[in-house]
């Protein structure tokens, strides 16, 4: 007796569509999958076992084969469990076999045949979508997750017996409505621009990163306040569009990090990895490999807090990221590629102790002991850092002062609007920002006039700045030219944009 169900798996963040085929066969009892399924996936006959039987159905005490096709993939996760109950049940006559080629079916089994919720439904949902399946059948935790995908139905179950009531059609049961997401509407941030006193030079720049997608690097003195700055700057950035947050929530969602319930990510994400993680824990990898806090930070923003304190070749694997925009992870059984577009919000001391350059705290570290600490950043990733400014510590009279600075809305109005400055010139090409020009867009939208092109040349010849430096020092200057509504770059945008080269200036 033979029995075909469709699932689905994962591959990196997408879904691909995965045939269960269940034979029952006369001979000793015995339990075999195939099709390189991972321990979690062959660990499911026991669960299988146990839901069939405590659903009050019969277990089959003969040979049976479950083949996740196609085999040469591997196979991952426990959302197999469902798909191969149904398969046993309909190998057996319970549950009729065309009523089950209409649906995908997902989830995982507990012992007593209640539901689970699974890991990775929406990109699954996404696929189920592409192959032009009837529905899809989920547990009920994951419905709302599911349903963002249009002109999908989707049944969210709560145990086996009622999905097998279903497909024999003795219950009815009616498609998950879409869930009301309206992006714009639902930021529910927590904290806001107003708070910070004084910094407006350090605001200033962020309005600048933000408004062109530009990473940036926060030096000063411990308590000047750069992580407070840091985890205000996802309040001035644009919302997230409906295509973003699918993108986004792929990721959460084969991670297990959406909360229940939710059916996207609302607001862009923010990760502060502590300067201890792995290098796999950061670009992601393991032994199956998965997602790492760029990927978990894409079309949001990366905090990397004391960035001197992280280990070097954990930094270095930053490189292909920053310019390439993914992480492509490669092991001897496969090659996964994880998108990873975010923008790198560093901070760091500029001395071991931290107050170099105060003039209320005198600084006792050496020369040397200074260059030393500052060489753990290299040259090359700093080149990758667009905007290096200097944030010095609050004096009291910021402190005390009365009336909170420009609230984030009021910001994010300004970036918004430079934004879509560059949504208009940027169309139809690759690019999304000015910071993701590649060298070719850069010469055709930053031309310079002779007055504007002498102070870069003086800066250049000055600072000893490399190719690269010289690239992004000109899509700052066309940021800080849309933040004015600008069409030309002039001396006032170019000469700004120099200044936010804080380490070059220091090594000039």
């Amino acid at each position: 007796m033979l029995a075909r169900v469709t699932s689905g798996s994962l591959r990196g963040v997408e879904g691909f569509l995965v045939e269960v085929e269940v034979d029952i066969a006369a001979g000793m009892s015995a339990f075999t999958t195939v099709g390189l399924p991972e321990a979690a996936v062959k660990e499911s006959k026991d669960r299988v076992k146990a839901a069939i039987k405590n659903s009050g159905y019969r277990f089959p005490d003969t040979r049976i084969t479950i083949n996740l096709a196609p085999a040469d993939v591997r196979k991952e996760g426990t959302g197999f469990d469902l798909p191969i109950a149904l398969g046993l049940l309909a190998a057996q006559g319970l549950v009729p076999q065309e009523t089950l080629d209409r649906f995908l079916v997902y989830g995982e089994l507990s012992l007593d045949g209640r539901l689970k919720a699974s890991r990775g439904v929406l990109p699954i949902a996404l696929a189920c979508q592409q192959a032009g399946l009837e529905g899809l059948i989920i547990p009920k935790e994951n419905a709302r997750e599911a349903a963002v995908v249009q002109d999908l139905p989707v049944y969210a179950v709560q145990s086996l017996p009622e999905v097998v009531e279903f497909l024999r059609g003795s219950v009815v049961l009616s498609p998950e409505p879409p869930p009301p997401v309206d992006l714009l509407a639902q930021r529910g941030d927590e904290v806001d621009f107003a708070e910070v006193r004084g910094q407006e030079q350090v605001k200033r720049a962020l309005v600048i990163a933000a408004a062109g997608g530009h990473n940036v690097l926060m030096l000063g003195p411990p308590g000047a306040g750069k992580t407070m700055l840091a985890r205000r700057l996802p309040s001035i950035l644009p919302p997230l569009t409906f295509a973003e947050a699918l993108e986004t929530s792929k990721i959460y969602s084969i991670m297990g990090l959406l909360a229940p319930g939710q059916a996207l990510l609302t607001t862009r994400p923010f990760r502060p990895p502590h300067h201890t993680v792995s290098d796999a824990g950061l670009i992601g990898g393991g032994r199956i490999p998965r997602p790492g806090e760029v990927s978990l930070a894409h079309n949001g923003v990366l905090f990397l807090d004391e960035l001197p304190e992280f280990k070097r070749q954990v930094l270095e694997v930053l490189r292909q990221p920053l310019e390439e925009g993914y992480v492509t992870i490669s092991r001897a059984s496969s090659s996964l590629t994880y998108p990873a577009r975010f923008m790198l919000v560093a901070a760091m001391n500029p001395c071991p102790c931290g107050f170099l350059g105060d003039p209320k705290h005198p600084c006792h570290c050496t020369p040397t002991q200074i260059r030393t600490y500052q060489n753990r950043i290299s040259g090359p990733l700093l080149d990758r850092i667009d905007l290096q400014i200097t944030v010095p510590a609050v004096p009291f009279r910021d402190l005390a002062a009365g009336p909170d600075g420009a609230a984030s809305a009021r910001l994010q109005e300004q970036v918004i609007a430079a934004r879509a400055i560059q949504t208009r010139r940027l169309a139809g090409t690759a690019a999304h920002c000015n910071a993701q020009m590649p060298p070719r867009l850069v010469k055709k939208y930053c031309h310079l006039q002779p007055e504007p092109r002498h102070l870069l040349e003086r800066a250049m010849d000055r600072l000893g700045l490399s190719a690269r430096a010289y690239n992004r020092i000109l899509k700052i200057a066309r940021t800080i030219a849309d933040l004015a509504a600008e069409p030309e770059i002039n001396t006032p945008h170019l000469a700004e944009a120099i200044q936010y080269r804080s380490l070059d200036r220091k090594l000039g």
